[in-house]
């Protein structure tokens, strides 16, 4: 098969699906599950119903997460909007790569596929890190189906990754790694929360990392000229306290440059902004999402 992302051995694969299906059983139940083919491998998706009227939303997950990571925003999102939820090919969860990833045009791509798959004609985009840049690169590779972007503290989108940073979470992908570490970094990238067992999202996370082996390009920082060309509504949420770049140095870059953008440095926030600013961000994205869908006079049943 290549360079693609796999777990480590059938053993590590049933561990991770323990997992994964246990935090999957924690959340609002989902109305069908799909395995999209793309490009380069099988997308698994989920949707769960809210609301009619309305866009449709699409959740993309962090680095070594999938979709139970999204088990503190998914309640209140479902008040208002249908979501969809995609376990990122090449990354932890129930996709199935099987064509390597070699850079920015392959991951637009199996996007693009899935968003196509789907039968999202126009769908608001959500994600969190490396699922912020993956939503942010399809956005500017294949912007026809793309309603808005809300961005929340995404990695090599505004501004690079600290060397510190790079440093830190180097070892958390080879085999042997002791979980202490595992544990502490993630408590770091997390500002300090705690990420035992008891917290299933890091749980899952933890598991991601011991049991998967990634193998794909670090994605690539956008340019001036790309972030110039984004041409549908953005909404940054950038961490104060983040580790994945410098907060200020993101700030402004995307309000200098993004030309749909409303950009705003959340100054207590971690890393971990999804879960620990759940209802902070509900409330945020909500009133994004209806300006958005308000100035295209859209009041028809959702989209799909």
């Amino acid at each position: 098969m290549g360079d693609v992302g796999r777990f480590r051995s059938e053993v590590a694969r049933a561990h991770y699906l323990g997992v994964y299906r246990e935090c999957l059983a924690a959340l609002p139940s989902y109305a069908e599950s799909f395995d999209v083919p793309t490009a380069f491998g099988e997308v698994r998706g989920y949707r769960f119903d809210g609301p009619s009227g309305g866009r449709p939303v699409v959740l993309l997950p962090g680095r070594n997460a999938s979709t139970p990571m999204w088990a503190a925003n998914l309640p209140a999102l479902l008040h208002h909007r249908t979501v969809f939820t995609v376990d990122l090919l090449g990354e932890p969860g129930l996709s199935v790569q099987q064509r390597p990833l070699t850079g920015a045009e392959d991951q637009a791509r199996w996007m693009g596929d899935v968003v196509a798959g789907l039968g999202l004609d126009s769908a608001h985009l959500m994600g969190v890190s490396f699922g912020g840049w993956t939503a942010c690169n399809y956005a500017i590779r294949q912007p026809g189906r793309v309603a808005s972007l809300a961005l929340l503290d995404p990695v090599m989108t505004f501004a690079r990754i600290p060397i510190r940073t790079m440093l830190a979470v180097a070892p958390m992908g080879l085999p042997g790694v002791p979980e202490s570490l595992r544990r502490r970094v993630l408590r770091w990238i997390s500002g300090g929360a705690d990420v035992d067992d008891s917290v299933p999202e890091a749980r899952l996370i933890a598991a991601g990392t011991a049991d998967f082996v990634l193998s794909q390009s670090m994605p690539t920082l956008f340019t001036d000229d790309q972030l110039r060309t984004l041409d549908v509504p953005v909404l940054a949420l950038i961490a104060g306290r983040s580790v994945i770049h410098d907060a200020e140095v993101a700030t402004t870059r995307a309000r200098n440059l993004l030309p749909h953008g409303e950009i705003e440095l959340w100054a207590e926030a971690s890393h971990a902004i999804s879960g620990e600013c759940a209802d902070e961000i509900d409330e945020r994205v909500r009133r994004f999402w209806d300006k958005v869908d308000d100035l295209d006079g859209l009041d028809s049943p959702n989209m799909f």
